[in-house]
C-alpha cells in the first residue's frame, strides 16, 4: 500500500521577526522618501556599513525617484507601503489593489525592478488580503516586533532607548524617515547597536537567514506523592499590528 507523503506547510507570508543564528536584525523605515531627511539617513547608514529596507509611499517615490536609486545603489531595499497610506483593512480589494499597483509602478519607474515586500500602513491588513496580495503581487507581508513609536516624537533619546531595549537577533525594527527627531535619534541608535554587535541587513536577507525554531524540550517528570495542582495557562500577548505606527 502506497504511503502518502505529508503535505509540506505553505510558505510563510507574514513576518514580524525572523529566527536567525547570529546578531542580525533588519532596520526598516516607512513613509519616505523625504527629500532632506532620507539622504541624511543614507549618509548615516553608509558611515556605519548598515543596510536598511525602505517601505515607501508611492506618491513620495514618484516625486523623488533619485533617492530610491541612490538607496538601491548603496545596497538598501525598497518595499511597497501603498500610494497614500490608507488603512487597507477597511478598503475594498479593488481599492487596495490600486494603491499597491500605483506604488509598484512608481518603484519600477525609479529603480527598474519590482519590489518583493510590502508593509500595510498601520500594520492593518486582513487574512484574505494577505493571501491575494501574495498570490497576485508575490509580496511577503512585513510587520515588525520593535516599535519605538517615533511618530509620536517622544524625543531622540527615548527613541534610541526603546529600540535598544526591545531589539533582539532577528528583530524587524520600525522607524520613519519623515520625522527630524527620528533621524537625530539614529546617530546614537546606530552607535549603540554597533556596540552591542548587531548587524543590520535588508529584510529579504534576514528572511533568507531563517532557521527552524528548535524543538521545545520535553518536561522532566517529577516524582510526587500527591497530584500537583494544574497551573493556569500562560498566554503570551501577540505583537500588536494595528497601531498608528507604520
Amino acid at each position: 500500500m502506497a504511503v502518502t507523503a505529508p503535505t509540506p506547510p505553505p510558505p510563510q507570508i507574514t513576518f514580524n521577526s525572523v529566527h536567525v543564528e547570529g546578531p542580525y536584525i533588519a532596520l526598516t523605515f516607512d513613509d519616505g522618501p523625504n527629500p532632506t531627511l532620507t539622504p541624511k539617513l543614507l549618509d548615516l547608514l553608509a558611515a556605519h556599513h548598515m543596510k536598511a529596507t525602505f517601505f515607501v509611499i508611492g506618491q513620495n517615490a514618484a516625486d523623488h525617484p533619485d533617492i530610491l536609486r541612490r538607496a538601491v545603489r548603496e545596497g538598501h531595499e525598497i518595499g511597497n507601503h501603498s500610494w497614500s497610506h490608507p488603512n487597507l483593512a477597511k478598503m475594498s480589494d479593488e481599492a487596495a489593489r490600486r494603491e499597491l499597483q500605483k506604488t509598484e509602478d512608481a518603484i519600477v519607474a525609479a529603480i527598474g525592478k519590482k519590489p518583493t515586500l510590502m508593509r500595510p500602513p498601520y500594520g492593518s491588513i486582513t487574512a484574505n488580503q494577505k493571501r491575494w496580495i501574495h498570490d497576485e503581487f508575490g509580496y511577503r507581508i512585513i510587520i515588525w516586533d520593535v516599535d519605538p513609536l517615533d511618530w509620536k516624537r517622544p524625543g531622540p533619546s527615548v527613541v534610541t532607548s526603546r529600540i535598544l531595549k526591545e531589539t533582539r537577533p532577528g528583530s524587524i525594527v520600525l522607524s520613519h524617515d519623515i520625522h527630524p527627531p527620528t533621524i537625530e535619534a539614529m546617530v546614537a541608535t546606530f552607535n549603540q547597536l554597533d556596540a552591542k554587535g548587531f548587524k543590520s541587513v535588508i529584510v529579504s536577507d534576514l528572511i533568507a537567514m531563517a532557521k527552524p525554531l528548535p524543538p521545545k524540550p520535553s518536561p522532566t517528570p517529577r516524582a510526587s506523592t500527591a497530584p500537583a495542582a494544574s497551573p493556569g495557562a500562560v498566554s503570551t500577548p501577540p505583537v500588536p499590528i494595528n497601531t498608528p505606527g507604520g
